[in-house]
């Protein structure tokens, strides 16, 4: 089988940098290049990402099958376990990413096996740290002020998922090593297969032997499971040249990567968090119900957005870290233009869509016409998020891959904890504009973040950036006993 040699061709690593762009033609050619290239990463992580959103999607339709009072216990579960503990694993995984990015664009291909190594026993020690998250859900969830019958029934489902969290610490770092080297169509072929042994699964264990939320769970961990196993057999097979075995290296300045690990962390699930927070201060408005569904029916319109912008935001970070890894700051600099002209696109396009659809889409959500009313009403506020959701991911992706995340981690905690979402409560409660006020402030952290993170990338230096990359491959990797790349 050939090997897939990622973005970075063999014969530009470590050569000349891109061609300063000099006319139109010269804007079109390095444009048509770029955007073919990561076509080539965002379309199967686009179609991954949809993928993996299944396994608790599906999850959740057969548990609605049982009753509503084990659905609402399942919702609850999964949002505890993807907007806590799974979203911490893999916000811990994006260090990884980082590293074996820049890594692989510099030729060190050796230490990506190193690399993934180290954040295998980082997510393993950060699982069992967060496992009583999980043995603890239901009295948890009875603090927060949850019904005591859903309460019990999520923590009993919290429970029985525990192993699907120790799935993840392997899973994520799989999928960072294989991303970095742009082979995606694997991670994309694997979730499919997870994904039908998985609905399989369900429907084996609830409808045929009977189990209830224990054959729910059952089916989740082991199709959890399936996925990592199958990830780390291709690597294993068709990786030779990352992948040379269980090394000690692994274990050697893991404190470092810690803090790299847990910078990353911190800015994903502030971002993760905040879309919570924004649905529990609309939870006290007047007439919360309607607000809540209206509020619930606008973020998941943009959370499957998202889901396909993750694909570019890979990309983007692929390219970003590759680049800097082989010295070419322009080519680099270039990528992410390329990606935020391409997700500014595709966000203008998704706005036009909503806005022309405006008295209609909700139907895909509800039949209730006071529901559909309201989140029909401003929905022009739905639609200038769907636009910077784009060049959010285009940006989250060039932070990821130049090993900006401690930055960008305040960045975030400002602009949306200290500003969006005090702004939001007092459009929404002060002002009376209910939740398209709160869904306002938010927005309005959305944009000020995305404008400070603009300017950041805009002025910075490309070339010290090369050089930043070089001292971090220096500083964790052996250079001379590891295998790299041939020119």
């Amino acid at each position: 089988m050939e090997e897939e040699r990622g973005l970075v061709e063999k014969g530009k690593r470590g050569g000349e940098d891109e061609e300063k762009v000099r006319s139109i033609r010269d804007a079109i050619r390095v444009g048509m290049e770029e955007s073919r290239r990561q076509w080539m990463v965002a379309a199967p992580i686009a179609v991954t990402s949809l993928l993996t959103f299944g396994f608790n999607s599906s999850v959740q339709i057969f548990a609605g099958h049982l009753s509503a009072l084990q659905l609402s216990a399942v919702s609850i579960a999964l949002t505890l376990d993807s907007n806590f503990a799974s979203g911490l694993l893999l916000g811990m995984g994006s260090a990884l990413e980082t590293l074996c990015g820049q890594a692989f664009g510099a030729g060190q291909v050796g230490m990506l096996g190193i690399y993934m190594q180290r954040t295998w026993i980082i997510l393993v020690i950060s699982s069992i740290l967060v496992s009583p998250v999980y043995i603890f859900a239901g009295p948890i969830l009875s603090l927060l002020g949850q019904q005591p019958g859903i309460a019990t029934l999520a923590g009993h489902f919290a429970l029985l998922i525990l192993p699907h969290l120790f799935a993840m610490a392997f899973s994520y770092p799989c999928q960072k090593f294989l991303l970095t080297q742009s082979k995606v169509m694997p991670l994309a072929c694997i979730a499919f297969i997870a994904l039908i042994v998985h609905v399989g699964l369900l429907w084996l264990f609830i409808f045929v032997f009977e189990w209830g939320l224990t054959g729910a769970a059952a089916a989740f961990n082991v199709s959890a499971w399936t996925m990592a196993l199958l990830q780390f057999i291709y690597i294993d097979v068709w990786c030779k040249d990352a992948w040379n075995g269980f090394s000690w290296y692994a274990f050697k300045d893991l404190w470092p990567f810690v803090k790299l690990s847990l910078s990353s962390s911190l800015m994903i699930l502030l971002n993760d968090w905040y879309a919570a927070f924004t649905v529990g201060i609309t939870g006290h408005l007047k007439n919360a119900e309607v607000a809540v569904g209206s509020l619930s029916i606008w973020l998941n319109i943009s959370d499957w957005e998202y889901m396909f912008f993750n694909g570019f935001m890979a990309a983007t970070s692929v390219r970003v870290s590759n680049e800097l890894g082989s010295g070419r700051p322009r080519a680099g600099k270039y990528a992410i233009i390329v990606s935020g002209f391409t997700t500014l696109i595709i966000g203008l396009v998704s706005s036009i869509l909503i806005l022309a659809t405006r008295n209609t889409f909700s139907l895909l959500f509800t039949d209730s016409k006071e529901l559909q009313d309201s989140a029909s009403t401003a929905v022009y506020l739905l639609a200038i998020m769907l636009v910077i959701l784009g060049l959010q991911s285009t940006l989250y992706g060039a932070t990821i891959g130049g090993g900006w995340q401690g930055v960008v981690a305040y960045i975030t905690l400002g602009c949306y904890y200290f500003f969006g979402i005090p702004l939001g409560v007092i459009f929404g409660y002060l002002c009376q504009w209910g939740m398209q006020g709160i869904w306002g402030g938010m927005l309005c952290g959305c944009i000020s973040q995305t404008l400070i993170l603009l300017i950041m990338v805009w002025k910075i230096n490309w070339k010290s950036q090369v050089v930043q990359a070089e001292k971090r491959l220096q500083f964790w990797s052996e250079q001379d006993e590891q295998p790299k790349l041939e020119d």
